[in-house]
Formats: structure tokens, C-alpha cells, sequence
């Protein structure tokens, strides 16, 4: 299974890039160019797009993206399902459990493309301009962007945004945009950002996806708490129904402002869209059967292999499809809080992971379907391999004492097992290292030098997650290990985890082709005493402070991945982790009342460019959803 994870960040992650030679305005920007004096602050780059790398695919004029259909019908309703619950639609603060899909409710001021590494294009800002030390950015907004009530979006409200994120948002804005010194306003459509210095290439297209919100919305509401009444959003949906903890409804904005420009050609074509919470994946699964709602993303091997069987299925009224990505799938683990005592030794954390039968459990639980994961970075180029390259050498030898010495002379590799179900040469591994951390056996128990018992809990939030887990612990009881699994609720389980109480977690740690700033928020010393912050494992080390700065400034592709692929090194030989398993495609199960552009996007699923097909749903409809 695939882990639902609360330590996504609120947004999208951000990426940077480094900018192309070409220069590229639309018809209405270079008008406005050619009739205006020379700006105050002349960039040497201006443009409708920005890429990490080089030059953005899609260049002056494009229409649409490649993974989009701009003829694709618009209306109709999807139904979808949730696990969980929710207590908010603030998705910008620390407090409460935000429902799904508030996202769809505000613009950003460029928009990223899922068929390139990382690169974005105008959506509220026409065009960014930027100079060569990459020391400010300038974002022409364009003068018709509105939030829902018809109000104007303008350059106050992108700085009221930014000032608010950065000072009373959640805690992950704070930290990434704290090389940001401020935002100006240049003109009632032109805003300026100022950096604060260092070789940070990343900063303008962090700020690209800014979400913009209404200073006069939030004149009169708090943004620092929770609330269920729906906010004033510039997105291509609006909520219009809210039956907390359970359901929310969003209808498509027939008059959204931003409904023809390129980047949304194609795109949103749902007329409604409903979300049903459950608290259960077994009752959610047959609910789907039942014809309760429309579309699922599974996420459960055992549901994907024996679940699905049923009259709709074998009729066809039910489609089951794998399609294949190439999106980076990052780490999705049982991720150590060393910031208890227990577990400061590495030896200790390498010693656990000894205990789990991977090869097993993917067998008699998972029929196969999963590929050990063995990088932070996994399914994607940015995964390390194999010993060090002379080019990752020369970034790694400077921190040489500093970092684990094994990963200069081998290869990391997870524990393996003949997958029968016999672990006991890998236990006696990890005992050897337990015993060379001080660990001895007393009574049947592993005790400490002064008879402190080894115990501690998994923290979990999803049942289905017991039946992987349980096996595991049974393993670790075999090294006197007293190891228990504790099941909480959804909102207290993001409760304990924002304040780092817990011992073991499942954690996912996503990643993009372009890492870049929130790498800090994964890994550095700053975020490891933040609430809230990702640093759920509470890493504090020196080197990798010092190499994550240099992700951020990798001047090229070659030597992003270069930089990625020793920060990768780093983070495995210190066992933070015990990596779990990732799959390189989607497994997607939908009632048969979908249309799909004929060619998907490389980095991502899609589902925003699907539309409700006319003449399926209707035939569906004339159909017996549950024969």
C-alpha cells in the first residue's frame, strides 16, 4: 500500500530554475513594453514561462498543454471519496484537519506543467522578469484576474499574501520563504520581490506559486483560525456545500476569470465535484462498488489484487487500469523520532531495520506488486546507485569525518530475506549491532547498561497499515524488543505528529524532479524544534546543512543531480529511515463515464484534464450500477 501522507506540504512543492536565453512576452505585455518607459528595475530575462534548466517547453503563443484536450466538454458530476475527516477549509495555518480540495479555490501567479522537470507559466502573473544574480523577481500581473466575487486581484493582495503566509501561516511557508527579505509594489500590477542574498536560484518560481488571497476578504475574517464557512478564492471552483467531518460539494465557476488562458485549456471540466469522507478503506472500497462515487486512486495492493471483483467489473461498467509514470515516488517509510534517546545511535536504527521481512510481506500481503524502495529519491534519475561518482566525490570528500564513512567504499542496500518467511540471519545481524550500541539480553528482554527495557510504539492513522506492521513487531519481540502499534484518529494523529510525539511513524517524504528549498524543511537543523515543520525525524547534522544549500544552488541539471545523489548517500548510511516500497504507476479504478486526452502527462495522473463523457454516462446511467 501506498501511505496517505499528512507530511505533504500544504502547496505544491516549489522548485527553481535556472533561466533560458530566450525572451518571451505576450501580444498585450510587449504592447505595453514598446509604448512604456524603461522600467525602473530592468531584468535580464523577461517572460510567460521559466524553467529549472534552459528554456520552458512551451514557448510564446503556445495554446494549451500537449496533455490536455481544449475541446473537452465541460459539466457533468464526479464523485470521489476521502479517508478520514475534516475540520477546516483554512489550508494555510497550523491548526485543524483542512478539507480535500480546497486547493481548486485559489490561483497561483504561474502554474507548473507535468510533462517537464519543473518549469511554470503565467496564471495571475502574465509575465516574471528577473535579472542574472537572481537577486529580485517582478511579477506583471494581469490587470483582469478576479477573485470569485468579481473583486479586482491586484499587486495589495499579493503582498498581503506573502506578508501573511510568511508571518501567521503555516510553519512550512515560514521556512520557505525565509530567503525572501520582502515584497514591493512597483505599480497596482506589479509587485517585487527582494532575496536576501546567496546563490538561492530556486526563489522565483517558489514565488511563481504563491497562492494569492483577498486583503479585503480577510479584513473581516481571521486567517489565523479554523473556520468551515468558504473562503473568497480566484480557482476554478467554488464550495457550495459543507457537511463537516463528512462531505464537501465544489461547482465549477462559470464565470472564472482565468477559464481561456493556455494553462487551463482542457483543464477543470467537471460541472461538481462531490467528497464523501469514510472512516474506513474497506467500507470506502465497497461504497465505490456500489456505484457511491465515481473514481478511486488505489492505494492498497491486496484491494488492487483480490478487491475489485464484482458484477459492474466483469460487466464493464467498472474500468481497472495501471498507467505508467515516471514520477518520482521519494520515501515512503518507517521514519525514526531521534529525538527520542532510544534512538540517537545509528547503530541502533540500521539494527530495527534488520527486522523487516520486506520480501515477505510484498509476497503473502502485497501479491508482488511493489519494488523495494532504497532511495529518498526513488523512480527517478535522481536516485543514487552503485559507489560514489567522481563528480558526487568531489562534493562528499570535503565532508569526509563528517559523514557516515561507509557510503565512500559501498553500496547502500535494504535487508533482504529468501521471502519464506525465516529472518533469523538478518536478526542476528541486528542483534550483533545492538550489542556493539550497548544493548544486552536480561530475562528474555533487550535492557540498556542500567536494565532500561527496549519499548517502544508505532504511531499510526490507518488501520491497513496494522496488518503490515503487526508481523514486523512479532519480529522485533524475537530481539526482546517490546515493540506495540498504536491506531489513533485522523486529527490525532496529525496532532502528535505536528508536535513530534511519537516513536515510529509510517512517513512519506515526496519529492519532485527539481528538489530544491524544501529539502531544509525535510532534513535541516532549523525545522528539527519547528511544530509542524516535515523534520518529523528531527535531523540535526552539520552536513547536511551544508548540502542542501548546494541542491538549492546547483547552477545545472548535471550538477543538481549530482548534489542530489550525495545528500541521497548521506540521509540513507544514517538509518533514519527503514525504507518501505514504491510502485512506477497509477492503479485507477473508475465507473466507465470518463473521456482522457489521449496523451498523459509524464509527472503526474491527470485527473484535472478528464471530463465527464456525454454518451457514457448516459449509457451508465441506463445501466444497474450494482448488477
Amino acid at each position: 500500500m501506498r501511505r496517505r501522507s499528512l507530511l505533504a506540504a500544504p502547496l505544491p512543492l516549489l522548485m527553481l530554475s535556472k533561466l533560458g536565453p530566450w525572451r518571451a512576452v505576450s501580444a498585450l505585455a510587449a504592447e505595453m513594453e514598446e509604448n512604456a518607459p524603461a522600467p525602473e528595475f530592468p531584468g535580464d530575462y523577461i517572460g510567460q514561462g521559466i524553467a529549472m534548466h534552459g528554456a520552458p517547453k512551451y514557448g510564446p503563443g503556445f495554446t494549451h498543454f500537449d496533455y490536455t484536450d481544449p475541446a473537452a466538454p465541460k459539466g457533468g458530476e464526479v464523485r470521489q471519496a476521502a479517508i478520514g475527516t475534516f475540520d477546516s477549509l483554512n489550508a494555510f495555518i497550523l491548526r485543524g484537519v483542512t478539507a480535500d480540495a480546497v486547493g481548486y479555490l485559489f490561483d497561483t501567479l504561474m502554474v507548473s506543467s507535468s510533462d517537464e522537470a519543473f518549469s511554470e507559466y503565467g496564471l495571475v502573473a502574465e509575465t516574471v522578469e528577473v535579472p542574472s544574480d537572481r537577486a529580485w523577481a517582478i511579477f506583471a500581473l494581469r490587470p483582469e484576474a478576479r477573485f470569485q466575487d468579481g473583486s479586482p486581484l491586484d499587486a495589495d493582495d499579493v503582498i498581503w499574501t506573502f506578508d501573511t503566509l510568511k508571518t501567521k501561516g503555516h510553519p512550512f511557508y515560514r521556512a520557505y520563504y525565509r530567503f525572501v527579505a520582502r515584497a514591493e509594489k512597483l505599480g497596482a500590477h506589479r509587485v517585487r520581490f527582494v532575496f536576501s542574498g546567496g546563490d538561492n536560484r530556486e526563489l522565483p518560481l517558489i514565488l511563481g506559486q504563491l497562492p494569492v488571497l483577498s486583503r479585503k476578504y480577510y479584513a473581516t475574517h481571521d486567517f489565523a483560525k479554523t473556520t468551515l464557512t468558504p473562503p473568497l478564492g480566484s480557482g476554478p471552483y467554488r464550495i457550495v456545500k459543507v457537511d463537516p467531518g463528512r462531505s464537501l460539494v465544489l461547482e465549477r465557476d462559470v464565470g472564472y476569470w482565468a477559464k481561456d488562458l493556455p494553462v487551463n485549456k482542457g483543464r477543470y471540466n467537471f460541472g461538481r465535484m462531490r467528497i464523501d469522507y469514510y472512516r474506513d478503506e474497506n467500507v470506502a472500497l465497497e461504497a465505490f462498488k456500489a456505484g457511491d462515487y465515481d473514481f478511486r486512486d488505489e492505494n492498497t495492493a491486496k484491494f488492487w489484487a483480490t478487491g475489485y471483483d464484482c458484477p459492474a467489473l466483469r460487466k464493464g461498467l467498472i474500468k481497472k487500469v495501471e498507467i505508467p509514470n515516471q514520477v518520482p515516488q521519494g520515501m515512503q517509510a518507517y521514519a525514526f523520532n531521534t529525538r527520542r534517546a532510544i534512538f540517537k545511535d545509528p547503530r541502533v536504527r540500521r539494527a530495527l531495520g534488520y527486522a523487516f521481512n520486506f520480501e515477505w510481506t510484498n509476497k503473502a500481503l502485497f501479491y508482488g506488486q511493489y519494488t523495494r524502495t532504497e532511495s529518498y529519491f526513488s523512480n527517478s534519475e535522481l536516485a543514487s546507485s552503485g559507489l560514489p561518482s567522481a563528480a558526487e566525490l568531489a562534493i562528499l570528500e570535503p565532508l569526509r569525518g563528517q559523514i557516515p564513512p561507509e557510503l565512500f567504499t559501498e553500496t547502500y542496500r535494504a535487508p533482504k530475506t529468501d521471502g519464506t518467511g525465516n529472518i533469523r540471519a538478518n536478526l542476528v545481524k541486528g542483534f550483533k549491532l545492538l550489542e556493539a550500541a550497548g544493548w544486552r539480553v536480561k530475562d528474555e528482554r533487550l535492557v540498556d547498561a542500567d536494565g532500561n527495557p527496549f519499548a517502544f510504539e508505532f504511531l499510526l492513522d490507518q488501520p491497513a497499515f496494522e496488518r503490515v506492521t503487526l508481523p514486523f513487531v512479532k519480529n522485533l519481540q524475537r530481539l526482546g524488543i517490546d515493540a506495540r502499534v498504536r491506531t489513533v484518529d485522523t486529527s490525532q494523529y496529525k496532532n502528535r505528529i505536528d508536535n513530534f510525539d511519537f516513536d515510529v511513524t509510517v512517513a512519506v517524504f515526496p519529492q519532485s524532479l527539481s528538489p530544491g528549498n524544501e529539502q531544509a524543511d525535510f532534513w535541516g537543523s532549523a525545522a528539527a524544534d519547528q511544530p509542524g515543520s516535515r523534520n518529523v525525524i528531527g535531523i540535526k547534522d552539520a552536513a547536511i546543512d551544508k548540502l542542501v544549500p548546494l541542491i538549492v544552488s546547483a547552477p545545472d541539471r548535471e550538477q543538481l543531480v549530482a548534489r542530489v545523489h550525495a545528500l541521497d548517500r548521506v540521509l540513507l548510511w544514517h538509518f533514519y529511515v527503514i525504507p518501505q516500497w514504491h510502485l512506477g504507476y497509477y492503479r485507477v479504478a473508475y465507473w466507465d463515464k470518463f473521456g482522457r486526452p489521449k496523451l498523459a502527462p509524464k509527472y503526474d495522473l491527470g485527473f484535472d484534464d478528464w471530463w465527464i463523457d456525454p454518451a457514457k454516462a448516459k449509457a451508465l446511467a441506463a445501466k444497474e450500477p450494482g448488477a
